[in-house]
């Protein structure tokens, strides 16, 4: 059928059969009916996501290129900040975040090892382990309920002369008491990351300007893996206003290399031949240089054409999570005598990413999820609970050594006990949330 088009023509027909093609068999989805499946989760897309993805594989440049570059740009324009890099999850969004923060070229604050990072256990294990495999060492501070981030009245006690840094998460979407754990970073010299990977699109208000999370600290992390807030299949970002840690991310990102040109460029400083690095010799191609120990975490074009689609859509989505959480919390006013309901961050509009949950004394969580789920409602821990009584810590844990526990996590070890989540997706429709919050009460009953 391509004999008499040209590549354009050939592409656009392509296209256009591939727009149709998901009109018809992705987006022809049926209404709810009672009874029927509610995932916590889900992606959300139509035929423009489709396009991109089909459009980028017929270019078939296969690594980062021209939507990397395009995402990379409307992204960080949303976010209102300097530097976005664009990776392949966010597990590694969080590994570069804190691994640039390692960079001799940071001088005294270069996180070494045995150096501490306070951190908290109620979390996903991501935001801990680069730590550990690095060889800081994470200081465990407890959360409050019901907003399940860290109590900053606990920072205090937990800093030491060894503690370079502070990396939270926002917990499903909720900011952190921000302005109390800035102040505390500034006082003491501290780096702050922001894990915001649950939390895109939420909002706080500091300094009397509301800003995006994920920009106020030194570097914030996103990932784009299908539950989050808008998606990619796989990958993340990293995101900072400082130019020097940018580079730093840029060079761990790609190998650690010292050179800045893109996939397929060659010798844009002009000097790829004629200067001098390390040891090396006069002249050595700049393109094989080695400022850092690095990777290679960088997404691919087809990755990043479907985010490109995405972010066009994301603030209806953040619209529609927020939303259905308050339709959630409307519908199961109430219960408030058996479950403990989650509450915002003060300052903060948070972009939900779910409905957490605390079981009251009485009520057994095991129990009520599994009614739950018989009732065809998916649900979720608030990830490991308490990280530090998993198996990932067995040997740590034996020997005494590798993390610290700077409080009684006694309100970590309650989210371990009776605390899960429920979904609040954009695809969700008033029906669904009305048929979990009927679960839910059905169950308590």
């Amino acid at each position: 059928m391509f004999e008499q088009m040209t590549e354009k023509q050939a592409r656009d027909e392509i296209l256009e059969m591939t727009k149709a093609y998901c009109e018809k068999y992705h987006n022809q989805k049926k209404p709810y009916e009672k009874g029927d499946r509610i995932p916590y989760a889900s992606r959300v897309y139509d035929s423009e996501e489709m396009v991109n993805l089909v459009d980028s594989s017929l270019e078939f440049w296969l690594t980062a290129g021209r939507y990397t570059k395009e995402f990379e740009k409307e992204f960080a324009a949303y976010l209102g900040i300097k530097y976005c890099s664009l990776v392949n999850s966010g597990s590694s969004a969080n590994l570069l975040a804190f691994m640039a923060l390692t960079s001799p070229l940071l001088g005294d604050r270069q996180i070494l090892p045995q150096d501490e990072v306070i951190t908290v256990a109620a979390g996903f294990p991501t935001t801990v382990a680069p730590m550990i495999q690095y060889g800081a060492v994470p200081v465990f501070v407890d959360v409050t309920i019901p907003q399940y981030n860290i109590d900053p009245k606990l920072l205090e006690s937990a800093v030491s002369e060894k503690t370079k840094a502070v990396m939270l998460a926002h917990t499903l979407g909720n900011p952190f008491d921000l302005k109390a754990v800035r102040d505390f970073c500034k006082k003491h010299n501290l780096w702050l990351i922001e894990d915001n990977c649950d939390a895109l699109g939420s909002r706080y208000m500091i300094d009397g300007e509301e800003k995006l999370t994920g920009t106020i600290g030194d570097i914030g992390t996103s990932s784009f893996y299908p539950p989050h807030h808008m998606t990619m299949g796989e990958g993340g970002a990293v995101y900072t206003a400082n130019p020097l840690l940018h580079k730093i991310v840029q060079s761990m990102r790609d190998w650690g290399r010292d050179c800045v040109c893109a996939p397929g460029q060659d010798n844009l400083c002009g000097h790829r031949f004629d200067r001098q690095y390390g040891e090396l010799p006069v002249g050595y191609d700049h393109k094989y240089v080695y400022s850092h120990f690095g990777y290679n975490l960088k997404a691919t074009d087809m990755q990043a054409a479907v985010g490109c689609a995405q972010i066009r859509k994301f603030p209806k989505f953040v619209e529609r999570r927020i939303h259905n959480f308050e339709y959630l919390k409307n519908a199961l006013k109430g219960t408030e005598d058996k479950l403990i309901l989650p509450e915002a961050c003060e300052n903060s509009a948070p972009s939900w990413f779910g409905f957490l949950i605390t079981c009251r004394e009485g009520v057994d969580r095991n129990q009520l999820v599994q009614k739950v789920e018989a009732q065809g409602v998916q649900t979720r821990m608030l990830f490991a609970g308490n990280l530090t009584k998993h198996p990932c810590f067995d040997q740590m844990r034996e020997r005494g050594t590798g993390y610290r526990i700077a409080s009684s996590l006694q309100n970590t070890d309650r989210i371990l006990s009776d605390t899960f989540w429920i979904g609040v997706y954009p695809g969700m429709t008033d029906e669904m949330l009305d048929a979990m919050a009927g679960a839910i009460r059905e169950a308590l009953a």
